[in-house]
């Protein structure tokens, strides 16, 4: 239920019965204990709950996390293939020895690709498509953009592979974004490194839901409910991780 008083919003919880959070002039405010919350509901989920599923709606907020996320430059350099066919979620799962039972278990399996190096380069078509038909940017502007990118790769990115590393870097802030958006839903995650990159591209490429001229896989992602409770977190403390300079 959605009180309304002096345009302050009241709603129920989203995370538990127990947290609830104003909207103010289109602005969610959450108190630090709700943060922490959050924060400590976020765990690297073994294994899911295979008889609950993430609903469509839910699972499209997920998915605006990775697609709003933070990039270098704006160049959002990434594409996501979301999984929640089982068949084919099973042919992943052998060559996915990092996330066998997450992925066989899990309601929705993501793999998160980069966009190659030729592909984020200042003069490519994607690059070209992306600051004048998605940012609708003037033309001084594009040539500005197109300038900075240029000098970033004759002086810091003069690699393909360093073009690459850094543009695999902007695909797992995608992800952070996720799975962080994901357990404000109460979902829980868990990231999947330990893949077999060329078995799993060889599905991806059967199916013809990879083109490597210009996308590669970098890392996984698991979404679902977990099946038991998680342990508590063990991290070092503050004062070990932190330097803070007044």
């Amino acid at each position: 239920m959605i009180f309304l008083l002096n345009n302050i919003f009241l709603l129920a919880n989203t995370f538990n019965k127990e947290i609830k959070y104003f909207i103010i002039k289109e602005k969610i405010i959450m108190n630090r204990n709700e943060v922490m919350n959050v924060l400590n509901f976020r765990h690297a989920c073994k294994e899911f709950d295979s008889s609950k599923k993430i609903n469509d709606e839910d699972f499209n907020v997920i998915l605006e996390g990775g697609r709003l996320a933070a990039s270098s430059m704006g160049i959002e350099p990434w594409k996501f293939i979301a999984i929640q066919n089982e068949v084919l979620r099973k042919e992943l799962a052998p060559v996915c020895f990092g996330g066998t039972t997450q992925i066989n278990t899990c309601s929705h399996f993501v793999i998160l690709l980069t966009r190659t190096a030729n592909e984020i380069k200042s003069n490519s078509e994607y690059i070209d498509h992306l600051l004048r038909d998605v940012k609708k940017l003037p033309e001084e502007s594009v040539s500005m953009m197109k300038g900075f990118m240029k000098k970033f790769e004759d002086t810091i990115l003069t690699t393909d592979s360093a073009l690459q590393r850094y543009a695999s870097e902007q695909t797992y802030i995608a992800l952070s974004s996720m799975m962080m958006t994901a357990a404000l839903l109460n979902i829980d995650s868990c990231a999947i490194g330990g893949i077999d990159k060329n078995a799993v591209e060889k599905i991806l490429m059967d199916k013809g839901l990879l083109d490597t001229s210009k996308f590669e896989i970098t890392l996984g992602c698991a979404f679902g409910y977990r099946v038991s409770d998680a342990t508590p977190k063990t991290r070092q403390p503050m004062d070990e991780v932190v330097v803070l300079i007044k």
